[in-house]
């Protein structure tokens, strides 16, 4: 005689990746990705910056009594402005392929979240696509950080899913 305990399929209980140790996680890969671009953009201001001649003219003791030229002004402004647009690209660009890639990966996870045990799935465990891992880094960027509410909402829900994670349908479990 079967009992009602032998017909229930097994279901393996999955361990949810709270706030802190995402927490964690995003601190060491915020190390990992931070230290190597701010490097890298500091080469990039000095590519433009110093073929304009700016730092020459900061390095003058007499910088604030002399006037410079709309020409020069300009000059500084471009390549400024340049650098930046290009820093950010290059930020962009770096992110998205650490994060979306890594979490598409056959890791689950950035090394951050490896170091710590947690791996992002779907909602059903499965491996999540390059476009799921793309729009959750996206969600992530601009509308969690907005107050952090982004991340405290996942001190509230059942299975401590954050703004991103509900929008993109995937859980950080621990393995």
């Amino acid at each position: 005689m079967e009992t009602m305990l032998e017909k229930q399929p097994y279901e393996e209980r999955k361990e949810y990746g709270g706030f802190w140790i995402r927490f964690a996680a995003y601190l060491i890969d915020a190390i990992i990705v931070g230290i190597p671009l701010g490097i890298i953009s500091v080469i990039i201001y000095m590519l433009f910056i110093l073929p304009t001649g700016a730092l020459e003219l900061y390095a003058d003791p007499g910088y604030y009594n002399q006037d410079i030229s709309d020409e020069q002004a300009l000059l500084f402004l471009g390549s400024y402005l340049g650098a930046t647009v290009v820093t950010i690209l290059l930020c962009w660009i770096v992110a998205i392929a650490y994060f979306a890639g890594l979490h598409a990966s056959k890791w689950q996870a950035t090394i951050g979240k490896k170091l710590l045990g947690l791996k992002v799935t779907d909602l059903h465990g499965n491996r999540i696509s390059f476009w799921r891992s793309l729009g959750r880094y996206l969600a992530l960027s601009f509308l969690s950080g907005i107050f952090c509410i982004g991340f405290i909402i996942a001190a509230f829900t059942e299975k401590k899913q954050s703004l991103h994670d509900l929008i993109a349908s995937t859980i950080v479990i621990k393995k």
